[in-house]
């Protein structure tokens, strides 16, 4: 079998990302004392970065990709999107929960800040190769090498991230408006999700209308689904008068990672930055012309 390695920005890059990733979790592995569900997603998103990373890495070096069950042209860059993406989540959860207000924990605390700055340093790295290998303007790639394809990849990202602020304590089943926002936000996720897998598995061809006739359709969709929710979630979570609560509680401030209040305000914050991500979604998805699979 033949080793095909080819120096080049995006080879160093991925290196990088991988040594980064596998410095991150060692570590915090090794030496961090890590405990709880935050400190296991945490270890998920750099071990998995790492894998994943790895896998692509090895498939390339010995020029598999043409026996790959996966679209090549979308496949790399996707991971790598998710993989900046969970690192930057690592980035950001692991020292809220592990770092804030702790003093005195020696080299336990070494551990963690090393950590957290090996993870800062993936997620560079993941961007970088973002960067690197999405598609240029007038150059023939797959659609996950797009604008569109990889707001795709945030967007599922995101509400992943809601789902989890919003089922811990689960907080959407008090009324039905609430309840509405959930189903909005499942409802984008699954057809999201699915754009996601047929880019990969090359099955664009197979469906029964024009894919791009598709993708303007539900991007519009989406806008207007996660509008309703942007302004709907506030008001049943912090009016008053709808039995919320606009004052965040005193014990906010020594609850170790988020509160419940918290946690709210999360997902009306990232209920708004997913109705930004589809409205980019719906300009590009309007005058983009890409080469399906």
């Amino acid at each position: 079998m033949a080793v095909v390695l080819h120096s080049s920005p995006l080879l160093w890059t991925r290196l990088a990302a991988m040594i980064f990733s596998c410095v991150a979790f060692s570590l915090a592995v090794h030496g961090g004392r890590i405990v709880g569900g935050a400190g296991d997603w945490c270890i998920f998103c750099w071990a998995f970065s790492f894998a994943g990373t790895l896998l692509v890495f090895l498939v390339e070096l010995f020029g598999l990709q043409a026996r790959a069950p996966v679209s090549w042209k979308n496949f790399p860059i996707t991971f790598a999107c998710y993989a900046a993406l969970l690192c930057l989540s690592a980035s950001i959860i692991f020292p809220l929960y592990f770092l804030k207000g702790s003093t005195g924990y020696g080299d336990i605390g070494t551990y963690r800040i090393v950590s957290t700055v090996f993870s800062c340093l993936a997620t560079i790295a993941y961007m970088s190769e973002v960067s690197i290998s999405k598609a240029r303007p007038g150059e023939v790639a797959g659609y996950m090498a797009t604008a569109p394809g990889l707001l795709k990849v945030c967007e599922t990202f995101v509400a992943c991230v809601i789902f989890v602020f919003i089922s811990d304590p689960v907080v959407y089943d008090r009324n039905h408006a609430l309840k509405y926002c959930m189903s909005v936000y499942c409802i984008c996720f699954i057809l999201s999700a699915v754009i996601i897998v047929l880019c990969i598995g090359e099955c664009t061809g197979c469906l029964p209308f024009p894919f791009a006739r598709f993708l303007s359709a539900y991007a519009l969709l989406a806008v207007v689904l996660y509008l309703s929710a942007t302004i709907v979630w506030p008001i049943f979570n912090f009016d008053p008068k709808n039995g919320g609560s606009k004052d965040r509680p005193s014990h906010c401030n020594s609850d170790m990672g988020l509160c419940g209040w918290d946690k709210l305000m999360a997902v009306a914050v990232l209920t708004g930055v997913n109705f930004v991500l589809y409205l980019a979604d719906l300009i590009y998805s309007s005058r983009l012309v890409f080469v399906s699979a």
